[in-house]
């Protein structure tokens, strides 16, 4: 990486489809053995720092959650010289003390895709990664400081379920997943565990967008797009006050993912 700088890989989610904190100094098209990646990946500077931005559902949000080519994204970022994964998202919650337009930090996620390449490593060599703890620990405390920087702590320490979508739950799925989740979204897996297989940091900041279907009301998405699109801006300060802090050198075991989960 240049100059011996951090270089972090962010991952526009639904509502944030342009960088919107550089100006593009270029724009990479990247091929992948697993086909091409979400979008052109724009290049540009923070600081010191080269961030590359990819919007997860492609220009105008038209790949849905399911069909989003994950290995190609997470591949292409990698190639490009990223260490770091920052991924934006929305989520539903699953409990009454995290609202709409309120953000958070999830520390653990539960996996219920049903139909998505979830590794790199299909045949040949195999590698079994850890993900006891998936998220990156020092991304997540650059990411809480952040917050509170500006005026907007987070959540912390909460669980995340992935689901196949792009279907909403069930109420009777959705009382389920509050036994043992917090938010819930379609996004996190497997972006997640191939960041790991590639060795990388990750984070997620999620911005809860509405009370899934438990709260004894229909999810709607017009609602869901109406308070997305009233917190970008503070998203966008949270985003923008935590990359010139992720420059630092890395002091997790993020970049060993795969010293002894290989056989």
């Amino acid at each position: 990486m240049s100059g011996g700088h951090r270089v972090v890989g962010l991952i526009g989610g639904s509502g944030i489809y342009d960088p919107g904190l550089f100006t593009p100094t270029a724009t990479h098209q990247v091929s992948t053995p697993w086909g091409p990646p979400s979008a052109a990946i724009q290049e540009g500077r923070v600081g010191a720092l080269r961030v590359l931005f990819l919007p997860r559902h492609g220009p105008g949000h038209t790949i849905p959650a399911h069909r989003v080519n994950y290995r190609a994204n997470v591949d292409a970022l990698a190639q490009l010289g990223a260490d770091t994964i920052l991924s934006v998202s929305s989520v539903g919650s699953l409990q009454h003390e995290l609202k709409p337009g309120e953000f958070v930090l999830p520390t653990q996620f539960v996996d219920f895709t049903k139909q998505r390449p979830t590794t790199f490593y299909d045949g040949g060599k195999t590698y079994h990664v850890s993900m006891a703890d998936p998220f990156c620990p020092q991304l997540l405390s650059e990411a809480a400081s952040a917050g509170k920087s500006v005026d907007a702590p987070f959540h912390a320490g909460k669980t995340y379920v992935c689901v196949e979508g792009p279907r909403f739950s069930t109420r009777a799925e959705s009382r389920f997943f509050q036994g043992f989740a917090d938010i819930i979204g379609m996004t996190l897996v497997p972006e997640v565990t191939l960041a790991r297989e590639r060795a990388l940091c990750y984070g997620l900041l999620a911005m809860v967008t509405d009370y899934d279907v438990w709260a004894e009301h229909p999810v709607d998405a017009h609602e869901i797009v109406r308070v997305m699109q009233a917190n970008v801006a503070r998203m966008q300060s949270v985003v923008g006050a935590l990359l010139p802090r992720l420059d630092a050198p890395r002091t997790c075991a993020c970049a060993h993912a795969l010293d002894t989960a290989g056989v």
